[in-house]
This record gives C-alpha cells, sequence and structure tokens, in this order.
C-alpha cells in the first residue's frame, strides 16, 4: 500500500529536487525520505507532576532505512479547469502507483500535471478516451522509473 503526502512541507522538499521522469503531460519527482511529523505544540500549562517538567531526551535517528512509499498529486487547475477532470488524473496517478509501487524506490513521489491535454482531442472532460490517454501516459513513466532506480538522495 502506498501513503498520502498531506504536508505542504513535504510537497516543497521533493517539488524542490529535479524531475526524475517526464512525459508530454506528467513530471514526477522523488526524495528517498519519510514524511515529515508535525510539528508539537508546547503547552504553557503547569506540569502535573510536583517535580516538575521530565528532562528532555532527544535520540537521533541516524542511517535507518527509509520504509514505505508515500504518493503526492499536484493537478493545477490553470491546467485543468474541471473539478471531473482533476479528480480524474489523481484517481489515474493513484491507480498507477499502486500497481506499480513494488518496482519503484521507497521515498516520497510526487505526480505533477506539467501540460493541459488537448481540449479538441478530448471533448469530454472525463471521457474514457482522455481517461485511457492519461493511463497509457502514467503507466509508461513509472516503467521508466522501475528501469532508471533512481540513485539515493536526501
Amino acid at each position: 500500500m502506498i501513503g498520502r503526502i498531506v504536508r505542504s512541507a513535504d510537497f516543497e522538499r521533493v517539488l524542490g529536487t529535479p524531475s526524475r521522469a517526464r512525459s508530454s503531460h506528467f513530471a514526477v519527482h522523488h526524495v528517498v525520505a519519510e514524511p515529515s511529523l508535525p510539528q508539537r505544540r508546547l503547552s504553557t500549562a503547569p506540569a502535573d507532576l510536583s517535580t516538575g517538567d521530565a528532562p528532555a531526551s532527544h535520540k537521533l535517528v541516524e542511517d535507518r532505512p527509509v520504509q514505505g512509499r508515500w504518493l503526492g498529486t499536484v493537478v493545477p487547475k490553470r491546467l485543468a479547469r474541471r473539478a471531473v477532470t482533476r479528480n480524474l488524473f489523481k484517481r489515474q496517478i493513484r491507480a498507477v502507483f499502486e500497481s506499480g509501487s513494488d518496482s519503484l524506490p521507497p521515498g516520497l513521489w510526487v505526480v505533477r500535471l506539467r501540460a493541459p491535454f488537448d481540449r479538441k482531442q478530448f471533448l469530454s472532460s472525463a471521457s474514457d478516451v482522455l481517461r485511457a490517454a492519461a493511463r497509457a501516459e502514467l503507466m509508461q513513466l513509472v516503467g521508466k522509473l522501475a528501469a532508471k532506480r533512481p540513485a539515493v538522495n536526501a
């Protein structure tokens, strides 16, 4: 199973790297890392212990291998005007990455729509033809990524 990237900091971190693979409509970015954890808010309430706060001990985890894959999608409104089209692309991206995730290295993955599909060629905003074209292009991208086996970066 592939998780979802939900924090904007993770999107920025992944999109800050060069794309690993591109097609005419999509670009794929990858970082070998795990999603960031939300920051803990410090409490200003008095401590429950009569001795005060316990000392904070921080354990650093170094060189721990990344386990799992997380996927984020970026489908801008300026490239896919209708919500039904944006949702179609997001569903196709998730479906293709779920099916091909075993061949991909672990880490954070972001797939971004980089160019619009021709509205003259695909008249309906959620047609089976558009769905098939997006899926075929995404399958080619996953095939390229599986063949490349990207190098480790942080």
